[in-house]
C-alpha cells in the first residue's frame, strides 16, 4: 500500500465526518451547464487552476481573497496557522495533524478554517503531477450575515464550535469552483462576478457536511463563545504582555476552566496557541520584510531575541534566517 493510501486508511479511522444523507444526496445536484462527469468536470479544475498558477508557491489572482497554491515538492510535518477561510485541493493530498485527528483535504474533501488554529501539515506532490489548491479567505462580516440570513429561514444544527473541519467536496462546490476559476481568468468577469461567486461559497461551506462546526464558532454562545470572543482578541493583541489569568477573567472562567475549554476549541493550550501565533507573525514579517531578527522579535511580543531565536527553531526546524529561504523556494511572495 503507498503512503496516499495509508493516510486514508488513517484518515477514515480518526475521521468523525457523518455519512451524507439522501436528502444531503438530493442537494448536490450539477448545473446542467456543466458537465455531468465529475472526472471530465475535475479535469476542467485542474486546468485552469494550473494556467493561473504558474509560478511554485502561492499566486495571486483577481480577486484579494483567492491564491491559489502550487508546489511540486513533497512536504512533512509543516507547522500551520492558517486564516479563516477554506483550502480546496484540485490536484495532490494535504493532511492536517491535530492532536489526535487527522484532517484530510485532497481531490474529494476540502478544509474549512474557522479560527485560526495552529497543526501541523504534510502533503502529497511531484514535478510531474504538482500539487494545486484554491486557498479562499473568509470575510467574517459575510459569513456572519449568511448565518443570520439562514436563522430566519431554517433552524441551524447544534455543534460545538471546531477550528478545522474536513467535509467532502460535492458537485454543487466543485461547479461553483470552475464558475470561480473561469471567472479569475477574464478581468471583467472578476471584477463583475467575484464578490457574488465568494459569498455563494460562503454559503455553501456554511451549510455544508461539518458547517454546524464554523456556524457555531461564528455565532459565539455559551463557554465556547467565550473562548471563540478570547481568540479574537487575542490575534488582535498577540505583541502585548498576555497573562493567563487576565484571559481566563475575562471570559468569566476559572484558570483551570478556561485551560480546558480553549484546548477544547483549538486543540492547544493558551500558552502554546500564543507562542505559535507570534512565532508565524514573525515568519511572515522575516520572510516580507528586510529586518533584522532583534526587531522581528520584539515587535511580535519576545522580550529576548535569544528566547524568540530558541523558540522559533523548535517550532519550525530551522533558524529564522533559513526558514526565509524555505518559505521564499516554496511558498512564494504571496504566502499571507
Amino acid at each position: 500500500m503507498d503512503k496516499l493510501s495509508l493516510i486514508k486508511v488513517e484518515f477514515a479511522k480518526y475521521s468523525l465526518l457523518p455519512r451524507p444523507s439522501i436528502a444531503d444526496h438530493r442537494n448536490m445536484l450539477l448545473n446542467p451547464v456543466f458537465p455531468s462527469s465529475s472526472r471530465a468536470l475535475r479535469e476542467q479544475l485542474v486546468t485552469l487552476a494550473d494556467a493561473l498558477a504558474p509560478a511554485p508557491g502561492y499566486n495571486a489572482t483577481l480577486l484579494d481573497a483567492v491564491r491559489i497554491l502550487r508546489t511540486e515538492t513533497v512536504l512533512n510535518d509543516v507547522p500551520v496557522l492558517y486564516k479563516p477561510g477554506a483550502v480546496f485541493v484540485l490536484q495532490g493530498s494535504k493532511t492536517g495533524m491535530l492532536e489526535n485527528e487527522l484532517y484530510l483535504y485532497d481531490e474529494e474533501h476540502y478544509l474549512a478554517v474557522a479560527l485560526p488554529v495552529p497543526f501541523r501539515m504534510q502533503s502529497e506532490a511531484s514535478p510531474a503531477r504538482p500539487l494545486l489548491a484554491i486557498y479562499v479567505e473568509f470575510d467574517m462580516q459575510t459569513a456572519a450575515d449568511i448565518v443570520m440570513q439562514i436563522e430566519r429561514h431554517a433552524q441551524l444544527p447544534s455543534h460545538r464550535p471546531r477550528g478545522l473541519v474536513s467535509s467532502k467536496t460535492g458537485p454543487d462546490v466543485q461547479s461553483l469552483l470552475l464558475r470561480l476559476l473561469t471567472a479569475l481568468g477574464k478581468p471583467a468577469e472578476a471584477a463583475v462576478l467575484g464578490s457574488a461567486l465568494l459569498r455563494e461559497l460562503h454559503y455553501r461551506v456554511l451549510i455544508g457536511p461539518q458547517g454546524g462546526a464554523l456556524v457555531a464558532a461564528l455565532q459565539q454562545k455559551g463557554v465556547a463563545g467565550r473562548v471563540v470572543r478570547s481568540l479574537s482578541w487575542l490575534r488582535e493583541n498577540y505583541s502585548t504582555k498576555i497573562a493567563l489569568a487576565d484571559l481566563a477573567k475575562a471570559s468569566g472562567m476559572s484558570v483551570s476552566s478556561y485551560h480546558i475549554h480553549f484546548r477544547e476549541v483549538t486543540g492547544s493550550s493558551p500558552i502554546q496557541y500564543l507562542k505559535a501565533m507570534r512565532l508565524h507573525e514573525a515568519r511572515l514579517m522575516i520572510a516580507g520584510q528586510h529586518r533584522t531578527i532583534a526587531d522581528v522579535a520584539a515587535q511580535v511580543g519576545y522580550a529576548s531575541t535569544a528566547q524568540f531565536s530558541r523558540d522559533f527553531k523548535r517550532h519550525f526546524g530551522r533558524t529564522a534566517s533559513e526558514e526565509v529561504k524555505w518559505v521564499r523556494r516554496h511558498l512564494g511572495e504571496e504566502m499571507r
